[in-house]
């Protein structure tokens, strides 16, 4: 069973950085994408942030973080990087590191098929 373990989470003040560390135990045939979603607190769904095509390297990114966050990858170490600049207050919630196979985009959050437990990041104003 593949398993992703997220890190990097914590809390900073507006307008600072943070960055994301997912590393997936393995790439499997059946995994192509890897990216991050976030649950906003009190929030019952999934935003997907960034997404990377393992086969291909293309990268997606949802309109509010556009510009801000950048989707990277290592893959001699199964790893995906999430590196978050300019943080807004909005920006905090839980960031799930996920990973499925899917064709174009940022795939709806059950078009995922593995999910990390999250960790948590908090933006003060």
């Amino acid at each position: 069973q593949v398993q992703l373990v997220e890190s990097g989470g914590g809390s900073v003040q507006a307008g600072g950085s943070l960055r994301l560390s997912c590393a997936a135990s393995k790439y499997t045939d059946s995994t192509n994408v890897m990216g991050w979603y976030r649950q906003a607190p009190g929030g019952k769904q999934r935003e997907g942030v960034a997404v990377v095509y393992t086969d291909g390297g293309s990268t997606f990114y949802s309109h509010s973080v556009k510009g801000r966050f950048t989707i990277s990858e290592d893959n001699a170490k199964n790893t995906v990087y999430l590196q978050m600049n300019s943080l807004k207050a909005e920006d905090t919630g839980t960031y799930y590191c996920a990973a499925g196979f899917y064709s174009y985009g940022i795939p709806p959050e059950d078009g995922m098929d593995l999910w990390g437990k999250g960790t948590l990041v908090t933006i003060s104003s």
